[in-house]
């Protein structure tokens, strides 16, 4: 998530809106767009939602993982996995 102004002023467009559940439990909806993501020399892609002004913008655990990181909480730093997970989930 980033401010909506800011995600438009480097060319992002909006493709779609889905109703988003936040930390504390109020559903809200946004617009999203569709991403290239760099960051510590590695690349994935992904949504991204289009915030409301002022909001700090996060990156989210789902681009982390599709990117072979993962957070240790216990030392609050990022961990590069040694390799990422293709596990099937049952519904």
């Amino acid at each position: 998530m980033a401010p909506a102004s800011k995600l438009q002023s480097i060319g992002i467009q909006p493709v779609g809106k889905r109703s988003y559940e936040l930390a504390d439990g109020t559903k809200q909806m946004y617009q999203f767009g569709l991403v290239e993501i760099r960051f510590l020399n590695e690349v994935t892609a992904g949504r991204v939602i289009f915030g409301p002004e002022g909001i700090e913008p996060i990156l989210g655990v789902t681009a982390l993982e599709s990117a072979g990181i993962t957070i240790d909480p216990a030392n609050q730093t990022l961990r590069r996995l040694p390799s990422i997970p293709l596990k099937l989930f049952a519904a």
